[in-house]
C-alpha cells in the first residue's frame, strides 16, 4: 500500500517536536566466541568491534529527525563519559540536545554483548536523578515550549519524568499537542494529555485483560475518559493498532511483512505520530502513517528508523 501524502517535505521540515524523557546510550560489543572459559561455564567473547547508538528518548528523537522534522531532546543525564558520548551522538544526528547534568547520576547505559549473531548478555548501568536537577528541567521545559508544535514524553521509568504532570499542564495551557509513551501501572500522572500510546502488555497492566474487542473498547474508553485524554492509541504489533477517541474506534491492520526485529518499533510509531501532528495532520490521518512506519521498521535489524522517502514513496 502506498500512502499518497498531502504532506510535503517542506511542511514536515517546519514541524518541531520537543521530546522529553529518559535518554540512554546503547552500547554493542561484538566478538568471536571460540571457547568456553576455564574459570566458569560461560563463553569467552573476544571483542572485535564496538558500536554506540542512541537509546530511549534519544532514539525517539532520532526517528523524528530521520523523517525530516525537527526535534529537541530535553533529558537529565550524568556528568560522565557516557553522557558526553550520548550528547555527541545526539548533536551529530541533527537533534538539538538540551541536557541537564546531575553529577550524582549515572547516565543510563545498556551494554549488549553479541557473539555468533546473538545477544549473550546485557549489562545495565543506571540510578535515579536528584530532585533539584529535575526541577531545573521543568524551568527549561517552559522556555522551550513556545518554540515547538508538539510535545512527546518518552517514559522509560528511569525517574527522569518526576514532574510530568506539571509539564503536561503547561503544554496544554499553551495549546500544544501532548503525546505520551507510558510506563508502569499508574497512569494518573498522564492526565489531560492529548494521547497515550501503550502496547498490549502495558495497557493490560492498567485495565486488566479483556475478553473480546467489545470488552477492550469499554475498558479503553473508560480509562480515556477518566484521564481526560482526547485519544488512546493501542499498538498491537502483528494486529496493527487501534485508536480510541470520542468518535469511537479506528482500527488499522498491520502491514504484513517479514518481522526481523521489533526493537524500537514503539519509538518509531510515537515519533512518527508526533511529527505528523506537529506538521498539522489530525490524529485520524496520522495513525495510518505511524502504523506504516512501524511496519517498515520491524523489517530492519536493531533499533532502526524510517525516512520520508520510505514512508511516502
Amino acid at each position: 500500500m502506498t500512502l499518497h501524502s498531502n504532506l510535503s517535505r517542506e511542511q514536515l521540515a517546519k514541524a518541531r517536536v520537543l521530546v522529553v524523557g529518559d535518554a540512554m546510550l546503547d552500547r554493542y560489543w561484538y566478538g568471536a566466541v571460540d571457547r568456553i572459559s576455564p574459570e566458569a561455564p560461560v563463553p569467552v567473547v573476544r571483542v572485535t568491534r564496538q558500536e554506540e547508538r542512541m537509546g530511549g528518548a534519544a532514539n525517539v528523537a532520532y526517528n523524528i529527525v530521520t523523517l525530516g522534522a525537527q526535534a529537541s531532546l530535553l533529558s537529565v543525564v550524568g556528568d560522565d563519559e557516557a553522557s558526553h558520548q550520548l550528547e555527541a551522538l545526539v548533536a551529530s544526528s541533527g537533534i538539538k540536545p538540551c541536557f541537564g547534568r546531575d553529577p550524582q547520576l549515572k547516565t543510563t547505559v545498556k551494554l549488549r554483548v553479541i557473539g555468533r549473531q546473538q545477544q549473550l548478555l546485557r549489562l545495565d548501568f543506571e540510578n535515579i536523578p536528584e530532585n533539584e536537577v529535575l526541577a531545573s528541567q521543568s524551568a527549561e521545559f517552559e522556555k522551550l515550549l513556545p518554540r515547538h508544535d508538539s510535545v512527546l514524553f518518552s517514559d522509560y521509568g528511569k525517574g527522569g519524568l518526576a514532574h510530568i504532570a506539571l509539564m503536561i499542564d503547561q503544554a496544554r495551557a499553551a495549546a500544544k499537542v501532548v503525546l505520551i509513551d507510558p510506563k508502569g501501572s499508574d497512569y494518573s500522572r498522564y492526565k489531560n494529555a492529548t494521547a497515550i500510546t501503550p502496547n498490549r502488555a502495558e495497557l493490560e497492566q492498567v485495565i486488566g485483560s479483556w475478553r473480546d474487542e467489545a470488552d477492550l473498547q469499554l475498558k479503553a474508553q473508560n480509562l480515556r475518559e477518566a484521564l481526560k485524554l482526547q485519544a488512546l492509541l493501542l499498538t498491537r504489533s502483528e494486529e496493527g493498532m487501534t485508536l480510541f477517541d470520542a468518535q469511537g474506534r479506528l482500527h488499522v491492520p498491520a502491514l504484513t511483512r517479514e518481522v526481523f526485529d521489533v526493537t524500537g518499533a514503539g519509538d518509531t510509531v510515537i515519533g512518527t505520530l508526533a511529527a505528523m501532528l506537529a506538521a498539522g495532520m489530525s490524529l485520524h490521518e496520522a495513525v495510518p502513517v505511524a502504523n506504516r512506519a512501524g511496519g517498515i521498521v520491524v523489517g530492519k535489524f536493531g533499533t532502526a528508523t524510517v525516512s520520508y522517502q520510505e514512508l511516502f514513496q
